[in-house]
């Protein structure tokens, strides 16, 4: 395995649609699957997509953290590694609300950005066999978030404010917003797993 360079939006490939996988019996996908769990666990970060190590392929990785406050905060899903190839979301819920996010390929830059609160996606894993993935709450926003790469689409796209922060700073914001969500016109916290949020995926 090898840690790759991460690109910024100089270069063009992170704008470009990237192409479906086909052959999982190619050994450079299996290399470019490794590699970048290998970069994401190096950055550190929770999620990279393939175009962001300047390869347009429809892959992306992702990990919540696995700290002892991550297992109080995320559960059973902190520190699962999910590697999918092809990955689409197939069902949204209704209900959407604010995070704060930042990007590996935009660094220095974060911004607050609508998201849905829980999605399933599917796709393929690295073996190619077809796979589906619930997620809520701050999984869900990185699922969205890593997909949005896939089509060139990067979260400055959808923010609605962007700012600059230092590192400690931007902590205490994700720490906050991990557990809690913005309502876009208070600004007060709203915890996402009060029985007050429904999560409805509609018809």
């Amino acid at each position: 395995m090898a840690i790759r360079k991460i690109i910024t939006p100089e270069n063009p490939v992170l704008r470009q649609k990237a192409r479906k996988v086909k052959d999982f019996q190619d050994p450079k996908l299996q290399i470019l699957m490794n590699d970048m769990v290998e970069t994401l666990l190096d950055a550190p970060g929770v999620g990279l997509a393939a175009p962001q190590v300047a390869v347009s392929d429809r892959v992306i990785v992702v990990r919540l953290p696995d700290d002892e406050q991550a297992r109080d905060e995320y559960g059973k899903d902190a520190g699962v590694l999910y590697v999918v190839a092809n990955p689409e979301i197939i069902r949204k819920s209704v209900d959407m609300v604010d995070g704060v996010e930042a990007c590996l390929s935009i660094p220095g830059y974060y911004g607050t950005v609508e998201r849905h609160v829980a999605v399933s996606v599917r796709g393929i894993d690295p073996e190619g066999n077809p796979i589906r993935i619930k997620a809520r709450n701050w999984l869900a926003r990185v699922f969205q978030h890593e997909i949005d790469h896939l089509d060139g689409i990067l979260f400055i796209d959808h923010a609605k404010q962007i700012w600059t922060v230092e590192a400690t700073e931007y902590d205490n914001l994700v720490e906050e917003a991990e557990n809690n969500l913005w309502t876009p016109d208070t600004n007060v916290l709203i915890n996402v797993d009060s029985p007050d949020v429904q999560v409805d995926f509609g018809d």
